[in-house]
């Protein structure tokens, strides 16, 4: 989750529309059957058939509520949220963690716990209930399947150099696929410092910085980049039209691949001007119908735990899961410290 962003010229549309300006809480803007959301890219398809396509057009065809969509790296859209927090233009936020924890740190998300919540596991959604994972995703790295003959296994393979000028990850702090780079570069080697000099060391072969995650498995598949970041519903559901674009995993220090869970976490923003069309959208999203489909047509994985999808995009990622191991994050100490953590890495790659 394929995954691509929205042109600048839909965006700048959209930023021009009277919903987009309408003031928050007012009592047309509250009427009107319309729901904007702001979400990390990922969930969209490019030709109209990814989960949100599919999601926003049965939740119109339903309520009749039209579903405005802005999108960008989930930095970025918090970032976003943060400047219009005096007058709120989004009603429901997409993130990854840790940005989702971030928004709701700031303040930026009011309590709401969408119907059947209480399925999607403790761990995908925040104790208050100011957020719940919609879909579930994990960290991984694509590699171009036609130039190299098999998938890198550790980092260290990467800092071969045939990788030069053929490498790149996005941005920590800006993009929330580039920001888990950072965090498992310190859980794979133990510790801040020496994830921080190994990144110092792949420089030497990083194209340079990168807003989107999405944008860069198009250049892997098409030889520019052979090996970028992403993740796994992202890059899956790209590979069905990029047949060079094959995912992997860094191996930690005992030789073994590893990942962690990357959710989508939707909240409803607080004081939203459609506040009640966002609590029906988000019921939506978590419904057992829409939840179904995550695999079947996002690439990815149900929130809810009672879903269990045997559908061939789910056997398939189960098959390419087979084998990974899991690590869960400090999400609390990540949120904690991002700030920090970010400021170092810049100062380490000269970013």
């Amino acid at each position: 989750m394929p995954r691509n962003s929205v042109t600048l010229a839909v965006a700048l549309t959209l930023l021009a529309t009277p919903l987009l300006s309408a003031c928050g809480g007012s009592s047309a803007a509250s009427d009107e059957k319309v729901v904007t959301v702001y979400s990390a890219d990922g969930l969209k398809g490019e030709n109209g058939d990814g989960w949100y396509d599919k999601v926003f057009a049965d939740f119109e065809k339903q309520t009749g509520i039209k579903v405005k969509y802005v999108e960008g790296g989930s930095g970025e859209m918090v970032q976003r949220a943060v400047r219009e927090k005096s007058n709120p233009q989004a009603d429901v936020l997409v993130t990854l963690p840790p940005f989702i924890q971030q928004a709701d740190g700031k303040g930026l998300l009011q309590k709401y716990e969408p119907k059947d919540s209480e399925l999607v596991s403790g761990a995908d959604k925040a104790v208050d209930g100011t957020w719940t994972s919609v879909v579930n995703n994990y960290f991984g790295f694509v590699y171009n399947k036609k130039e190299l003959k098999q998938a890198p296994r550790t980092w260290d393979e990467l800092l071969d150099g045939k990788y030069k000028n053929k490498l790149q990850y996005s941005t920590p702090g800006v993009a929330g696929d580039g920001t888990a780079v950072l965090i498992k570069a310190i859980h794979d080697f133990g510790g801040k410092e020496a994830a921080l000099a190994y990144l110092k060391k792949l420089q030497a072969n990083n194209v340079g910085p990168s807003a989107s995650t999405g944008k860069l498995a198009p250049k892997v598949d098409k030889g520019e980049l052979l090996v970028a970041n992403g993740d796994v519903q992202m890059n899956y559901a790209q590979s069905k039209d990029m047949p060079n674009l094959g995912i992997w995993f860094p191996a930690g220090k005992d030789g073994k691949p590893t990942t962690f869970a990357l959710p989508y976490a939707a909240g409803l923003v607080t004081k939203a001007p459609h506040s009640e069309n966002g609590k029906k959208l988000l019921d939506f999203m978590l419904a057992q119908k829409q939840q179904q489909e995550v695999s079947e047509i996002g690439g990815g994985f149900a929130a809810r735990k009672d879903v269990k999808a045997t559908d061939a995009n789910a056997v398939a990622l189960a098959k390419l899961m087979n084998g990974v191991d899991f690590f869960q994050p400090d999400w609390n100490d990540i949120d904690k410290n991002l700030t920090a953590y970010v400021e170092d890495w810049k100062s380490a790659t000269g970013s």
